[in-house]
């Protein structure tokens, strides 16, 4: 197995997104994100989030891991560590996934797509070099793994985000959602996916580093994009009720414990033959200790992550995401509690500071997730 790997992992210290220097001038406040400076916001918080529910959002997130699997037979390699259905994965199809350590705990989660020639993975920027080294451990030599490190990635999100890319890319109003394609504009060679982390319509756009700062230019250019920090994307994501990898799931966590049981196909239930089967297929037969479960807070205090979870005197759970919620003027979050407790309507008790606050399990996404989908009859 070949691999640039051992290349990236140098310069592991000290990296920059390709678009620093642009999100700097643009007047971004930066912080430390998984290894890198991110922006964290431009105007604000709570306005980037209201602007990207309302038109188009420009993230960069570049930090993610791009990755191809080509070689003999990339597809099953990847269903050893993935419960997914990804051998029956249509080209130019995408599908949500989780990649499983030995005991069934989440090791990451990931997009992938296939392509004509290759499988294209898009995992989370501070998991990237453990996910490939345990890819290289796992698959055998004939799987080629490649970390495209000269590639920038996009995020155009927001109920305007179509109409924004089509006015300079008339094909991609073609895609829907979990579908990609090769496009081009002004020269630049993109690949470009209907999907994202927000519950919007949107597009995750790859690129050369070297027309990064080009490619932002024109999309920024547009009355209905704005450049978006972390800062909103967090809130936005959590509004979708869709986990972060780090916080709401890590290794202890199972996809059934996580709220993730989709992502498990019907053949891989039926089969096995993945990571951490024997538990995952056993959790889905006779159900889990824990789940996943969104949170209404009462009050305008939000809860963050680590506030213990009480049903009386007997800690239940701990929130694992938590913070306001723009879109409903209102605190929300997202906890691990026992499953017991996790039945929709159950009041809970978060201990903030020695206080505490009365919670409820709630339905999630919290604010509907507006995707570009097919009309059905």
């Amino acid at each position: 197995m070949t691999d640039n790997i051992a290349d990236m992992m140098e310069r592991v210290a000290d990296r920059l997104l390709p678009l620093d220097a642009w999100h700097r001038a643009r007047g971004a406040r930066m912080v430390p994100f998984a290894g890198y400076q991110m922006p964290v916001q431009y105007e604000g918080v709570m306005a980037e989030h209201l602007w990207t529910r309302e038109n188009a959002g420009l993230f960069d997130v570049s930090h993610m891991g791009q990755v191809l699997l080509t070689g003999d037979a990339p597809d099953v390699a990847l269903e050893a560590i993935a419960p997914g259905e990804i051998q029956k994965l249509g080209v130019n199809r995408m599908r949500y996934s989780v990649l499983l350590n030995d005991e069934g705990g989440i090791l990451d989660d990931l997009m992938v797509t296939r392509r004509e020639r290759d499988l294209y993975l898009v995992v989370n920027g501070a998991c990237k070099y453990d996910d490939l080294a345990h890819m290289r451990e796992t698959f055998p030599d004939e799987v080629v793994i490649t970390l495209l490190d000269e590639r920038a990635l996009f995020a155009l999100q927001g109920p305007k985000a179509g109409e924004a890319l089509a006015s300079l890319i008339p094909d991609v109003a073609s895609l829907y959602f979990m579908q990609a394609g090769a496009f081009t504009l002004d020269g630049m060679s993109l690949w470009i996916s209907r999907s994202g982390y927000t519950g919007e319509d949107g597009f995750e756009i790859s690129v050369d580093c070297d027309h990064a700062a080009a490619l932002a230019d024109r999309l920024c250019a547009l009355d209905l994009v704005k450049p978006i920090g972390l800062g909103a994307r967090d809130s936005l994501r959590l509004e979708a009720g869709l986990p972060l990898y780090g916080h709401d799931l890590d290794e202890s966590v199972s996809p059934v414990e996580g709220d993730l049981a989709f992502a498990i196909s019907k053949r891989r239930r039926a089969e096995g033959g993945f990571a951490g089967a024997e538990r995952i297929l056993e959790e889905l037969e006779e159900g889990t200790d824990r789940k996943r479960v969104g949170l209404a807070i009462e009050g305008r205090q939000p809860v963050r992550e680590g506030a213990e979870l009480f049903a009386g005197d007997r800690m239940v759970g701990k929130v694992t995401s938590g913070g306001f919620a723009p879109t409903l003027g209102a605190p929300i979050a997202m906890a691990l509690v026992k499953s017991a407790f996790a039945p929709l309507g159950t009041a809970l008790e978060a201990e903030v500071r020695g206080k505490r606050i009365p919670v409820t399990v709630a339905a999630m996404p919290f604010v509907p997730h507006r995707y570009h989908r097919p009309k059905t009859a």
